[in-house]
């Protein structure tokens, strides 16, 4: 057992530390007065797991100048222990990163013995509320005098009761369970974290054996952060798991973290340089020649490590032509078909060992034999709905590669365009609203066949007219070619609202004729170089739907619980590769990082299996109302208004 002062004394001295693997600080201010609430209580809080092992400056977080030797790293209670110095040294840790108004300026009630965060209004004229941080900082004696004397001086003992029961927390004793020995591998020590930690987000080998090699160069992770910052600024937002995967790929062509024990820190230093000069290369390759100039429509991040590791094998290039259109035609086909939306890990590695010894043939040839022999694009794939499709991506590119025209200008999309309004708007070719009013479903209305990109300035013109008035307007001004070029169908009598469907299965048949057109013209390397120029974010239309307007609504009740921003429209699948949902929300690693289990909210819950997603350990919510009252109940625990 150790006292709290003690295991805060032990960060001050920078004996416990918090490795650089761990996430940050997600904590509530809800979570945090429920601490100190049960603290106070003498309710139990929970132990602590820490890592005892020798740790150069670099593999914690915060400090690169403390001399090597046996550190204890905080792998379970860091967000109780940070929220803890927080609150009572009234600064965050040298290690934290995140929001410190989660335990800043945190108050207690001697009258009723609540905790409430600082409210001048409330509080600044009314001596019943004393500073946490003060108490701490500052022992008793000041609030002795506050109350001596005073209108409360008849109640002085039972505030100083109070008051000290609080101070008291300090000398709390925690159990501490402690990982040590040469026999810890990674392994060992991964396996031990996620059964401790059963309920929150698992740690990967890759963690720990990131941790391990920026013991040896504490510039690792920040350089590899500042890789993924140059990304991020230029519209990829990607993960440090990815860029590691990546690295991983260079360093030693296995797809497996584990692998990177073999990897010294000069070595993996150098495999980090090569990894983002070839993942800038491809990038580079997939806006130039495909137009998919950002991350919303990059059809796989995992097949781009396979293509790391080809450009690794061949000096860090293509060498013909040939073999540039053979990549592209690959990430395309891994793209559309989730080679990777499952089972990354495994498909990684057959495709690191196919690459050496059949190359992108063989690695096309794997995609084929699992789709039975063919890879032909058909009408009914294009039926996905949301910019979370896979094949929405596809769309943009072929609007991007194949001369798609503005449908009032005729301007071709992929030309520089000048003017505020020149961007690129997601265009709903049958209006939102109209076919809200005739009772069209929400993946009906928003179905990738009736999308198409304009500028905003066309979209602003068009603004909810029916198609069967603006498309007509086209015709007459002799843009007739505008539409074939967005593949709408040129009967006029598929364009009105009781012929929609029929329009959908019109168009899907033209976008799969220009996929396959386009796809077998690249493998065969007839494509020409089209060069889209580059378009950035595409904006989504202006007027949100109920629907969206509702989750916007939800998202901004949920900020003030601590929860996280979560990815939109994103399509899920079972470890089969089916297609079980399209969550308007997803939170993969809980509504806090580090707490609970993958959660979503899926509202058009009869075209999904929910009892499938609930078995394979996902939290679904299919109402608004249910996700935020959960959240809320989950607040008044944590803050110990209400009983778990």
């Amino acid at each position: 057992m150790t006292q709290l002062n003690a295991l805060l004394g032990q960060i001050d001295t920078e004996t416990m530390v918090l490795p650089e693997f761990q996430r940050g600080y997600v904590w509530s201010r809800d979570q945090v007065r429920g601490l100190l609430r049960s603290l106070y209580l003498n309710y139990p809080v929970g132990g602590l797991l820490v890592w005892e092992t020798d740790a150069d400056a670099g593999a914690i977080r915060g400090k690169e100048d403390a001399p090597a030797g046996v550190r204890s790293l905080l792998l379970d209670g860091q967000q109780r222990l940070t929220s803890l110095y927080g609150v009572m040294r009234g600064k965050p840790p040298k290690f934290f990163e995140g929001d410190s108004s989660a335990f800043l300026d945190l108050y207690f009630n001697v009258v009723d013995e609540t905790f409430e965060f600082y409210a001048p209004a409330k509080m600044k004229t009314d001596p019943r509320w004393i500073s946490v941080t003060r108490l701490f900082t500052e022992g008793m004696n000041p609030f002795i005098d506050q109350f001596r004397g005073s209108e409360y001086d008849a109640q002085l003992a039972d505030f100083l009761s109070r008051i000290s029961q609080l101070a008291n927390i300090a000398n709390r004793d925690f159990h501490v369970e402690k990982i040590a020995g040469s026999d810890k591998t990674i392994d060992v020590v991964v396996d031990i974290f996620n059964r401790v930690n059963s309920g929150g987000t698992k740690l990967s080998k890759g963690d720990l054996a990131l941790a391990k090699i920026a013991s040896a160069n504490p510039k690792t992770r920040e350089r590899m952060r500042e890789e993924l910052g140059v990304w991020k600024a230029n519209g990829y937002d990607f993960s440090l798991d990815w860029l590691l995967r990546n690295v991983t790929a260079v360093a030693t062509g296995r797809a497996q973290f584990s692998f990177l024990d073999q990897v010294n820190s000069k070595q993996f230093d150098q495999a980090l340089h090569q990894a983002s000069a070839y993942i800038n290369t491809i990038l580079n390759l997939l806006a130039d020649r495909l137009g998919l100039d950002h991350g919303r429509v990059l059809l796989s991040r995992y097949a781009i490590a396979v293509l790391t590791r080809y450009l690794h094998l061949h000096d860090g290039k293509f060498p013909d032509r040939a073999s540039q259109d053979q990549a592209l035609y690959w990430y395309i086909q891994a793209g559309i078909w989730g080679r990777f939306s499952t089972s990354q890990e495994s498909r990684l590695s057959q495709d690191f060992e196919t690459l050496e010894t059949g190359g992108l043939k063989g690695v096309i040839d794997t995609i084929a034999r699992s789709r039975g022999g063919s890879l032909t694009v058909l009408p009914v794939d294009f039926t996905g709905y949301s910019m979370g499709s896979r094949f929405y991506p596809m769309l943009y590119m072929l609007t991007r590669v194949l001369g798609a025209q503005d449908l009032l200008t005729g301007v071709e999309l992929r030309q520089s365009l000048l003017g505020k309004l020149s961007a690129l708007q997601v265009h709903h070719v049958f209006p939102k609203k109209q076919l809200y009013d005739v009772d069209y479903t929400r993946g009906e209305v928003n179905a990738v066949a009736n999308f198409a990109f304009l500028t905003q300035e066309s979209n602003l013109a068009i603004g909810k007219r029916p198609p069967l008035e603006y498309f007509q307007e086209i015709i007459d001004a002799q843009h007739e070619e505008a539409l074939r070029s967005q593949w709408i169908p040129l009967d006029k009598g598929l364009w009105t609202m009781d012929r929609y469907p029929e329009f959908l299965a019109a168009r899907r048949e033209l976008l799969a004729e220009a996929a396959n057109s386009f796809l077998e013209n690249l493998i065969k390397g007839s494509v020409t170089d089209s060069k889209p120029q580059p378009r950035g974010q595409v904006m989504a239309e202006t007027d949100e739907d109920p629907r969206e307007q509702e989750v916007t609504k939800m998202l901004e009740l949920l900020a003030a619980h601590a929860v996280v921003l979560p990815q939109r429209d994103v399509e899920i699948y079972d470890p089969s590769g089916h297609l079980i949902a399209v969550a308007e929300a997803y939170w993969p690693d809980g509504l806090q990082p580090g707490r609970g289990e993958p959660t979503m909210l899926e509202l058009d819950h009869e075209r999904s299996d929910i009892e499938r997603l609930q078995a394979l350990g996902y939290r679904v919510f299919t109402s608004t109302r249910a996700l935020v009252t959960f959240v809320e109940h989950e607040a008044a625990v944590d803050s110990g208004a209400l009983s778990a």
